[in-house]
């Protein structure tokens, strides 16, 4: 019998404001496996992660988590599923960190998910934050401390929209070797990400969306090809060996002279 994915979208389909944002996708995730969901704007990311976290309703096809549709599973269920951590990087109020990484364990009684919560901000190098209100924080501070509140679940499966977006680099490589760390443990991890070096760097497998199919889904360099690189992002790309992994060279593409133009 097959493995149970613990995410998965069959035939996918969604529209937002009557437009199509997703058209047929089909998206797996297992446990031990960290996902990488790339495409150029509008092309379908953050709308395939709230798919799988039911915030999305599905015109056709399924969302499932660890094989139970994600239409017939209770807001609780859900979240005692997968831990979702959404683009925005708002928090209301000024509580103190260890307090917001708390939320993410619900399920919890309050002194395990604070103690759940300070594991947390350890795990992101946020410890020293635990005590300070998020409104005294920059905003790269506030960022850990909400992948705090997602790591703090103890779910099998981690959704993360964006999340190393307007971080420095010492961040985003902190962010991606935790999520790393995580489907290494055994969780099953799906993140968006612009950066196509990072997705390459990090990610086991690459799923390439454009206009809401997918057009890619493989291990990073078999499916951030020179061809599609030009196709779906518009680059007259390569790959270079680096020591660390993979580095992209990159111009934009002109179809017109079939070259790249700077």
């Amino acid at each position: 019998m097959a493995a149970v994915r613990a995410l998965e979208l069959a035939h996918a389909s969604a529209r937002l404001g009557g437009r199509p944002v997703l058209d047929g996708v089909n998206l797996k995730v297992g446990a031990g496996d960290l996902v990488a969901v790339v495409g150029p704007n509008g092309a379908g990311k953050s709308s395939v992660i709230r798919a799988l976290a039911g915030l999305l309703p599905l015109e056709a096809g399924e969302a499932r988590l660890a094989g139970e549709p994600v239409a017939r599973l209770s807001p609780g269920a859900r979240a005692g599923r997968v831990a979702y951590l959404p683009q925005e990087g708002r928090i209301a109020w000024n509580l103190p960190a260890v307090e917001i990484a708390a939320l993410g364990a619900p399920f919890l009684s309050a002194t395990a998910a604070l103690t759940a919560a300070r594991g947390a901000l350890e795990e992101v190098e946020a410890g020293h934050l635990a005590d300070r209100g998020v409104a005294e924080m920059s905003g790269g501070e506030r960022a850990r401390v909400l992948l705090a509140r997602a790591l703090a679940t103890g779910a099998k499966a981690l959704l993360a929209d964006e999340p190393v977006a307007g971080l420095d680099p010492d961040a985003q490589l902190l962010v991606l070797e935790r999520l790393r760390a995580r489907a290494r443990a055994g969780q099953a991890v799906l993140v968006s990400l612009h950066d196509l070096t990072l997705a390459a760097r990090y990610a086991d497998r690459v799923v390439v969306l454009h206009a809401g199919t997918v057009v890619a889904d493989a291990a990073p360099l078999r499916a951030l090809t020179p061809d599609v690189m030009a196709r779906v992002f518009g680059l007259d790309a390569r790959w270079i060996e680096g020591p660390d992994g993979p580095l992209l060279s990159s111009v934009r593409y002109s179809p017109a002279s079939g070259s790249g133009v700077r």
